[in-house]
């Protein structure tokens, strides 16, 4: 039988003096975008919509991602691919020049959707958890998207032209975020913006693997009741600190590349 190997990074598998089973997510496939949405109506709330009724123009100030909606399916004639259906919901903030020497602020909710199609590997387990009552044993893989919130790249006014019937699946914690009623028909003018964003998508599913231990994972930092940190002596604090050594060499143009 061989030696331990104490070397958690040079060692082979068999040879490790100490090992452990962990479950963890293993990501399967991913993806990272950057999306330029041209002209995304802005649903505004009433009062908003009233004071762009009566404006010459509006600006959007900010945009600011508040939900997003994903859904995974799998892809027909296409093994182990999963189809990750995405909604993003932002609200916007925007000045609308209603005299010229005060803007007035309204707000209101841009909607869009994406699909992505990865590798999600196959399972034919079912997965239970105890801790998630009511679980009915898919084995779906899951998908994670990670989003800044989006830079504003533009925005302008439209008189409405045509009046079409809209439907639009608001839900309710993103309605809540507002605290009046969309106005989704029946407006004068519609603002619209263009948006730049950054995501990146992935999928997972749970794994078993053995790991080697080097040591347990124990904080050095100590507990501080103080949000701007504990006091600490000067002197310590100072010690911790390297000495210049480079400071106190002088240079010149013998030196390479400085000439």
């Amino acid at each position: 039988m061989s030696e331990c190997c104490h070397d958690a990074l040079g060692c082979r598998p068999e040879e490790l003096c100490r090992a452990l089973a962990i479950h963890t997510r293993k990501i399967t496939d991913s993806c990272r975008d950057k999306d330029c949405i041209e002209d995304l109506r802005v649903y505004l709330t009433r009062e908003s919509q009233t004071v762009l009724d009566a404006a010459g123009a509006a600006k959007v100030r900010s945009a600011e991602l508040i939900h997003t909606s994903v859904d995974v399916s799998p892809v027909a004639f296409h093994p182990n691919h999963y189809a990750i259906d995405l909604t993003f919901f932002y609200k916007i903030l925007a000045d609308a020049a209603v005299s010229p020497c005060r803007p007035a602020a309204i707000c209101g909710l841009a909607l869009f959707s994406k699909r992505a199609v990865l590798c999600g590997e196959n399972s034919g387990a079912r997965i239970f958890r105890s801790d998630a009552p009511g679980n009915t044993g898919g084995n779906l893989p899951t998908a994670v998207v990670e989003i800044l919130d989006p830079m504003v790249l533009g925005s302008r006014v439209c008189p409405v032209q045509v009046c079409e019937p809209c439907s639009l699946t608001i839900p309710v914690d993103v309605q809540a975020v507002f605290g009046d009623d969309l106005v989704l028909g029946g407006d004068k003018q519609r603002l619209f913006v263009t948006l730049g964003q950054f995501s990146v998508i992935r999928l997972e599913r749970p794994a078993q693997i053995i790991v080697p231990i080097v040591d347990y994972a124990l904080p050095t930092k100590e507990c501080c009741s103080d949000p701007g940190g504990c006091a600490e002596d000067p002197c310590a604090l100072f010690e911790r600190v390297p000495f210049p050594s480079e400071a106190f060499t002088p240079t010149g143009c013998d030196r390479a590349g400085e000439c």
